[in-house]
């Protein structure tokens, strides 16, 4: 029989089987008034019809009261909208869920990107040999993020999972039963949860999701690619920036990086130890179970009697493995060999690190701690810096700290920051000495624009008795400025005696980071994705120049507004003249629990993460060559919308604007994560201060979305009046790059809603703002249309498109209330009338973030 359309497939197995089981939701009685789920519904009616009809949201949410109560206070009110929230919030959950179930059915296991289709493809074109070549060199690397906006606690995360597996089961009963759980499980944070509490929640995806799916990959590589040969590359590596992100976080200490460390090695040994058993009850013959035994009861007092015990070694768990094969093979036909090969294949991805701790920090502090670090050492007479260091020019700077070296105790620094970063740099290695060296290894420079942003971060690494450090020194261009520049810091580095020596002993590798987020923050949606792909050809060929093997590690969000969307597609595109040998990327927030949240999610995005570099590298790559031409239009349409973005962004209106008519400053309230919402503790807001995650969830929240197409319109409508609209079709039909951009940006405008603020058009202060928000979206969306031919947004995709609209018609209701909120705080701040109403309306609108966020999957 043939198989369904994928909308089909969505249709049937998400969208009814939502209906179903949230018609059992809303009639479960969770409070003393058991009519909320029976109000919830109408609510929503009158949401929709109440836009349809252009009301604002406080029209419809007083309607709601004059149709559906009898005169209720102003605390019945509340009370019953807070209850909205709550159904809300849960209903975004179950709907999770059932995506997440329905996963391996709506979407193609062994459909295109797959490692499947890749291998048949390969074969089918003759390109085997190649592929088996390019797979012994080619990494992955997705680094789970210190910042999550997914704001679920564990016991709602259980929920979600035990909900999934019911759910696949058509198991009605407990469904019904797991539904009642969740309706009483509190999901809102009393404290903002402590880096060492991130680490906690997102090891819990490592150790359930990721050991088991990456285990799957490998082995299917292993076996079916290469025919069971030992393949030396361990092809995906796992990063881990919670308790090693120090950048703006005051709250992450080296004691937490020490502990989130010691976390990580007790996990993955906790797995090794599960594995170990299972193998014990299939492997109990001649005498390797007692061999196996013995390497158990290792793991067991290693992570159970940690202190006490007898350090077990990477060598000596991995050298009793391949003892037990070797007789396996020789002496029992190699019986249930590859239950053993699966875990001697984890051992050797995983070691006993699980995941590279990264530390990270803004050059900007960096500067500040060195010149601690100079005046202090020379008040002590230590000699580490000539006395008039200060007073020398950069290129002089730099000479001094090419030649730094020393042992320097942290302890003499009476400066609480400046000895902070130095005992981060000790704990790199503490952490080297108990979980190898791939346990941390990378010191990650943010707002790096300078070649002394990154001496000064080497200087401080091999003034901590590190002559020869075993770490790499990864600079982060974020703004357009820093990647423009990007490559002539790198040459200057490349062309440095001692980094390069450096460089030596690194294998002639250099990781460079690359900030998406703030760069669509700084320069806007097209520029942004425009620069980076130029700073990236750039540093390939420098790189290239120098014989240095650069890797790119790409900080992205979930939105297209910070990298995020289609990545895949994205990496697929990227053609011949950029270095593509690993793919690293950031992932946060909730597209951690939507794209890695399930066995089955979490392999197929892994999988279509290594098919985008496979077919980038075996099938695409003369193809995505850009012309002459095309380059040329491509850099005017960046241009054009970087300074349509600069001019916006510079308007009188936009800081305010975003300050007073947002949900900006109750970011910081919402207790998502443990790092502040903006980089200083100044009261004023500075748009430099801003951290892209409240900045680009702002917009989400008020279903603008502008960073993720602001300026795109303007700059095609300057070709549309040229006459030149062909030069733009012929970028389209040529560039997969420029296609991958468009796909994502219309994911943006498709997760807009104007008619949710068009109230705003009426307010004095901010009416004209709005429209010009407004015009740009509407010019974006017409040309967009027009370029690509669709009646629709999203056309091509409309499983992704039907899943957008019905969570958007979710938190319909819940966008209402937030709306409702913020404008009857803004009439209180205005008239001072009901003041003593105002902390009700700021938690209302707090509480509603966390729907609104988990809702859009990739929201910030």
């Amino acid at each position: 029989m043939a198989r369904q359309p994928k909308i089909d497939r969505f249709n049937h197995n998400v969208l009814t089987k939502y209906q179903i089981y949230n018609s059992i939701f809303i009639t479960l009685p969770f409070d003393e008034i058991t009519n909320t789920g029976v109000l919830l519904p109408l609510f929503k009616e009158v949401c929709e019809k109440g836009y349809d009809q252009k009301m604002n949201p406080t029209e419809i949410v007083e309607n709601f009261f004059t149709s559906y109560q009898d005169d209720p206070s102003n605390k019945d009110k509340h009370d019953l909208l807070f209850r909205f929230i709550q159904y809300i919030e849960r209903q975004v959950v179950l709907f999770d869920a059932i995506e997440d179930a329905a996963f391996p059915i709506v979407n193609n296991m062994d459909g295109r990107g797959t490692l499947r289709s890749i291998k048949e493809e390969a074969q089918a074109k003759g390109q085997l040999e190649e592929l088996k070549d390019y797979l012994r060199r080619f990494k992955i690397r997705p680094t789970l993020t210190a910042h999550p906006t997914q704001f679920y606690p564990g016991t709602v995360l259980g929920i979600i999972h035990d909900l999934d597996t019911a759910i696949r089961d058509n198991d009605s009963q407990l469904i019904k039963r797991l539904l009642a759980q969740l309706g009483k499980t509190a999901f809102f944070k009393k404290e903002k949860p402590t880096p060492y509490d991130e680490a906690v929640s997102l090891i819990w995806y490592l150790e359930n999701v990721f050991y088991h799916s990456v285990g799957t990959i490998y082995n299917y590589i292993q076996q079916d690619i290469f025919k069971g040969e030992d393949l030396e590359n361990d092809l995906i590596n796992l990063g881990f920036w919670p308790g090693g992100d120090r950048d703006g976080n005051p709250f992450v200490t080296t004691e937490t990086t020490l502990k989130v460390a010691k976390r990580l090695r007790k996990t993955i040994l906790i797995n090794y130890y599960r594995d170990m058993r299972k193998l014990k009850r299939r492997i109990t013959f001649g005498n390797l179970q007692d061999k196996l035994g013995v390497l158990e009861s290792a793991l067991y007092d290693n992570f159970y009697y940690a202190k006490t015990a007898e350090p077990l070694s990477i060598d000596t768990l991995m050298n009793g493995l391949l003892e037990v094969r070797e007789e396996l093979i020789n002496k029992h036909q190699s019986l249930f060999l590859e239950e053993l090969q699966d875990l001697i294949n984890k051992v050797k991805i995983f070691g006993f690190h699980f995941g590279t701790l990264d530390i990270r920090q803004d050059s900007r502090v960096h500067h500040g701690v060195l010149t601690e670090i100079v005046k202090k050492t020379n008040e002590l007479g230590l000699g580490f810096f000539p006395e008039d260091y200060e007073t020398l020019s950069d290129e002089e700077q730099i000479t001094v700290l090419s030649n730094v070296t020393g042992k320097l105790d942290p302890s003499v620094l009476d400066n609480d920051m400046a000895r902070a970063t130095i005992e981060s740099i000790y704990a790199i290695k503490t952490i080297q000495e108990n979980n190898g060296e791939r346990g941390s290894n990378r010191y990650i420079i943010s707002n790096n624009g300078s070649v002394l942003n990154v001496m000064e971060a080497f200087a401080m690494i091999r003034l901590c008795d590190w002559e020869n450090p075993t770490v790499d020194v990864i600079p982060l261009f974020e703004t357009v400025p820093d990647l423009r520049v990007s490559h002539q810091v790198m040459e200057t580095l490349y062309s440095n005696p001692v980094y390069m020596e450096h460089l030596k002993s690194r294998g002639m590798k250099q990781t460079i980071m690359l900030g998406f987020s703030d760069g669509t923050k700084d320069g806007g949606y097209l520029m942004a994705n425009w620069g980076i792909f130029k700073a990236k050809e750039a540093l390939t060929e420098i790189s290239r120049k120098y014989d240095v093997k650069v890797i790119f590690f790409d900080g992205r969000g979930g939105p297209p507004a910070r990298g995020g969307g289609n990545t895949n597609q994205f990496y697929a595109s990227l053609g011949p003249t950029v270095e593509d040998e690993q793919i690293q990327i950031t992932v946060q927030g909730q597209t951690i629990s939507s794209n890695f949240g399930t066995l089955d999610s979490c392999q197929y995005n892994l999988e279509q993460l290594l098919g985008a570099g496979v077919e980038n590298q075996l099938t695409a790559n003369e193809a995505n060559l850009f012309s002459k031409e095309n380059k040329e239009t491509m850099q005017e349409l960046a241009d054009i919308s970087y300074q349509t973005y600069v001019d916006f962004k510079n308007h009188p209106k936009f800081l305010p604007y975003l300050e007073h008519m947002s949900t900006l400053k109750y970011y910081g309230k919402a207790n998502i994560g443990s790092r502040p919402s903006k980089r200083s503790k100044s009261s004023s807001l500075d748009f430099g201060d801003l951290r892209a995650i409240p900045f680009v969830g702002s917009w989400s929240q008020l279903k603008q979305n502008v960073p993720g197409f602001y300026g795109v319109g303007t700059a095609l409508k300057k070709f549309e009046d040229r006459d030149e609209f062909d030069k733009i079709t012929n970028l389209y039909k040529e560039s997969a790059f420029f296609r991958a951009l468009l796909g994502n940006s219309m994911m943006s405008l498709t997760k807009s809603f104007f008619q949710l603020t068009a109230y705003m058009k009426e307010d004095e202060e901010y009416g004209a703002f709005w429209n010009i928000i407004h015009d740009e979206y509407e010019l974006t969306k017409r040309l967009l249309l027009k370029l690509t031919g669709y009646s629709e947004l999203m056309e091509n995709e409309p499983a992704g498109k039907a899943s957008i609209d019905i969570r958007e018609n979710i938190v319909l209701p819940l966008l209402t209330i937030q709306q409702y909120a913020l404008k009857k705080i803004q009439d209180i701040n205005r008239t001072g009338k009901d003041a003593e109403d105002l902390e009700i309306y700021e938690k209302m609108v707090t509480r509603s973030l966390f729907g609104n966020i988990n809702a859009s999957r990739n929201s910030a």
